[in-house]
Formats: structure tokens, C-alpha cells, sequence
């Protein structure tokens, strides 16, 4: 069953069952799914729809950022729950040492020796952490082994 299938049984799950945060939080991202899809006039593949959920994740990781500066707790809270259920359609995070493992094998496998390779390594590294780990904090991880 693909991603987008999941998340529309989900919605009439939370529809029957009356929950109104995650009946909203789940429209939002088939919303944001279905945009793209006009816009490009194709399908999305699970890949591209994670991607999507992904960016969903890190804008309100912001907002929360931005709302608890500004003390706006509740408006953070909503943000924080809304994470939640979108987090249910992700893939399962990678742990610190398997994401330490892919970056070394990564490194290893496009022969990288300086930063002017990242970028290479940041490519091959993509499609297999999509959704599952913090791409800035990868960066930050190779950059940290390439100087």
C-alpha cells in the first residue's frame, strides 16, 4: 500500500473516530501532496511523498523554535502534536552509529579525501537516509571527516 493510500485510510480513521488534530494534521499532508502532484503533473513515488512529510517535520520543528522564543507555548504545543502524526507516516529514524556507518561507507565509496568532494558524497548519501535523518546534520558529520 503506498504512503499516499496509508494516509487517506488514516483520515477516515480519524475521521470515525473524531480526532480532530490528527483529521487536520493528515488533510494538511495530503494537501501538500496532492499540490505537488498538480504542479507536476504526476504521481508521487512513497520516496517523493516522504520527502514532502520531511519538510513538513522541519517547518514546524522551526515553528516550535520560533513560537517558544516568542513564548507562545500552545501555539508550540500544536505544532509539537501535529510532528507527531506526521512522524507516523515516516520510516523509522537511523541511529548515531548507523548514520555514522553509512557516512564513512559513503566516503569510502566515492573516494572522497576533501571538501570539494561533499557534494558527491552528499548525493550518494540521499536516497538512503530520505526521511529517516537529518540531512544538515549529515553535512555537518562529513564535512567534520572530509577537512
Amino acid at each position: 500500500m503506498s504512503l499516499v493510500d496509508q494516509l487517506k485510510d488514516q483520515m477516515k480513521e480519524a475521521m470515525r473516530a473524531k480526532e480532530k488534530v490528527r483529521l487536520g494534521t493528515i488533510r494538511m499532508a495530503l494537501a501538500a501532496v496532492k499540490q505537488i502532484e498538480v504542479d507536476t503533473r504526476e504521481t508521487l513515488t512513497d520516496d517523493q511523498a516522504i520527502a514532502v512529510l520531511t519538510k513538513m517535520v522541519k517547518q514546524r520543528r522551526d515553528s516550535i523554535a520560533q513560537y517558544s522564543a516568542a513564548g507562545r507555548d500552545e501555539l508550540a504545543a500544536i505544532e509539537a502534536a501535529e510532528i507527531q502524526v506526521i512522524e507516523h507516516f515516516l520510516p523509522k529514524p537511523l541511529s548515531e552509529e548507523e548514520i555514522v556507518e553509512l557516512v564513512d561507507a559513503s566516503i569510502v565509496e566515492m573516494g572522497a579525501s576533501s571538501m570539494a568532494d561533499m557534494g558527491k558524497v552528499m548525493g550518494a548519501l540521499k536516497p538512503k537516509v530520505l526521511g529517516r535523518a537529518d540531512m544538515a546534520a549529515i553535512g555537518a558529520m562529513i564535512r567534520a571527516k572530509l577537512k
